[in-house]
């Protein structure tokens, strides 16, 4: 394998002859190298005064684990449209395709209906598709808490313990955590899975408030409480990334 610079990327040639492009970046914090992967590309990160054949080296030891992700995250074959205003659209919704579309009214609302979702802007245009993003980030996290505070009533009272509280925004690589003052966080994108899948990921951090690590243990709490959590688990890692490049399509900038 051969690997040169190239601005702020490494192109990384793999024994398969796939070339593989790396955004590099240093960062003041690092302690360590650092490989990560998104919909967006793969990222190397390092502290500074890292030598160049120090992050080449640490590339070729994860050329295979690097071009594995990358492959699945090929799902997504061609990049998704940009959201614009007053043009309709499908995008995934609770498992299940829905259309998208338009309209205007004396103040912004979201529509729910049969076929799917209605966008209610009032004119002028010019702050519309900032306020849509933020209505559509509304909306699904109005979703999950409506699911999530159902299954809670029936969870908590098995596990004898409960969350200290619940956050939902968008999360880069993870579906959920579960920080040191037991708050739950989820990732806004499980609003376009089906709820079986939402459903697993809470299952899966509630659990956490019993056994901090994935030990056999833990997986057998899941079990317990969940036993289709095998094929909700499947069905994130197949279809996640196109989950999580339709969050971002649909409220792009939207703050955490």
């Amino acid at each position: 394998m051969t690997q040169h610079l190239e601005g702020d990327w490494l192109e990384l040639a793999t024994a398969g002859g796939n070339t593989i492009l790396v955004l590099k970046a240093a960062h003041p914090r690092a302690r360590r190298l650092r490989l990560t992967v998104t919909t967006k590309g793969a990222r190397v990160s390092y502290p500074h005064g890292t030598h160049p054949a120090q992050v080449s080296a640490f590339l070729r030891s994860h050329a295979e684990w690097l071009e594995h992700k990358l492959d699945e995250l090929n799902l997504i074959v061609k990049p998704l449209p940009p959201l614009r205003l007053g043009h309709p659209c499908c995008f995934p919704l609770r498992g299940e395709m829905v259309a998208l579309d338009w309209a205007e009214g004396a103040y912004p609302k979201i529509e729910p209906h049969a076929d799917g979702l209605t966008l209610v802007v009032p004119r002028p245009h010019t702050r519309a598709l900032p306020i849509a993003r933020g209505l559509l980030a509304s909306h699904l996290e109005a979703l999950i808490r409506r699911d999530v505070s159902r299954w809670l009533a029936t969870y908590v009272p098995q596990l004898g313990l409960a969350p200290t509280s619940l956050r939902i925004r968008p999360m880069k690589s993870l579906w959920g955590s579960l920080d040191t003052r037991d708050r739950i966080n989820l990732d806004l994108a499980l609003a376009l899975a089906p709820p079986a899948a939402l459903r697993y990921v809470l299952v899966h951090e509630l659990c956490h408030l019993k056994v901090r690590n994935h030990s056999p243990r833990f997986w057998v709490q899941v079990e317990n409480l969940f036993p289709d959590w095998r094929e909700q688990r499947d069905w994130l890692r197949q279809r996640g990334a196109i989950l999580k490049a339709e969050l971002d399509r649909l409220i792009a900038d939207v703050a955490d």
